[in-house]
């Protein structure tokens, strides 16, 4: 990307700018997760370990595959499903191939079945993920920005370069951000393809000063991806976004005039984190 602005702004897309995090994991991921996992018998508590592990903890945000490890291994902890003798899958061969570092992508999976073709456990997952892409295509239409949303970026592209920065296709963003008319207010659109977020932050930081660049999101990995790089975090909070996007404007105003770093930042992070609990609640 050019840069045209002194200040760069990076936003993620999902359960951010847009309210598409509930639809997209409940009706799109949650249900190929417990068809494909043969999670039927335990259906009520998968779903509220799904929920919990991309939604409601300070897990939110992470891969799809993490996730899916995340919500089996929550799954298994509980007492309900423990009492049904029922034993998530174990997926070890999946665990092996995400601790050996290749990639977390459709592509890298097919790359890995071309050479292991026996591996249904990879197999499934691929089928899963193409499934839950099928799925978000199919049935994700006309969700719009968040309240408030619309109006930060129409002030805030006068003076910063707007690249968005998501794990999400960028086809998928692409179709999304048009639809709401805020593409011509971006500058970039980054999506899975162009690496992970910290990658892409670094990728795109170079030319600006290290109190000039922000990120925006709702998930720890956005501000863990930021603080990566030396960039400054703004979260938007879960279940609070509309809330979160109109106290923006005084932070906004402060990141332009060099003043969020510090105490306000802080205190931003500090309530975020008090959001995202690290056990589930039905943990006593």
């Amino acid at each position: 990307m050019t840069t045209k602005k002194d200040f760069l702004v990076c936003i993620d897309s999902d359960g951010c700018a847009f309210d598409t995090m509930e639809i997209k994991h409940k009706e799109c991921f949650c249900p190929p997760y417990i068809n494909y996992f043969g999670l039927q018998p335990v259906s009520k508590y998968a779903r509220d370990a799904w929920d919990f592990a991309n939604l409601y903890s300070s897990y939110r945000g992470i891969h799809r595959i993490l996730a899916l490890l995340k919500a089996l291994d929550v799954l298994g902890e509980r007492k309900e499903v423990k009492e049904r003798n029922f034993t998530p899958p174990a997926l070890k061969e999946l665990r092996e191939y995400v601790a050996s570092g290749k990639p977390l992508s459709n592509s890298g999976l097919e790359e890995y079945l071309k050479e292991h073709p026996e591996s249904k456990e990879i197999q499934t997952t691929l089928e899963w993920s193409i499934n839950v892409n099928e799925r978000v295509a199919d049935i994700v239409h006309g969700v719009p920005p968040f309240p408030h949303v619309k109006e930060c970026l129409e002030k805030l592209s006068q003076y910063a370069d707007i690249v968005i920065v998501s794990a999400t296709q960028q086809l998928a963003l692409e179709r999304e951000w048009s639809e709401h008319d805020l593409l011509p207010l971006v500058s970039a659109v980054k999506g899975q393809e162009s690496g992970s977020k910290k990658e892409i932050i670094a990728a795109i930081k170079g030319d600006y000063a290290p109190d000039h660049v922000l990120m925006i999101g709702d998930a720890p990995g956005d501000r863990d991806a930021a603080h990566a790089n030396g960039a400054l975090f703004y979260p938007i909070c879960p279940d609070k976004e509309a809330e979160s996007w109109a106290n923006f404007g005084e932070c906004m105003d402060a990141f332009l005039a060099g003043k969020y770093a510090g105490e306000m930042e802080a205190r931003n992070i500090a309530y975020f984190n008090t959001l995202l609990p690290t056990e589930p609640k039905w943990v006593k």
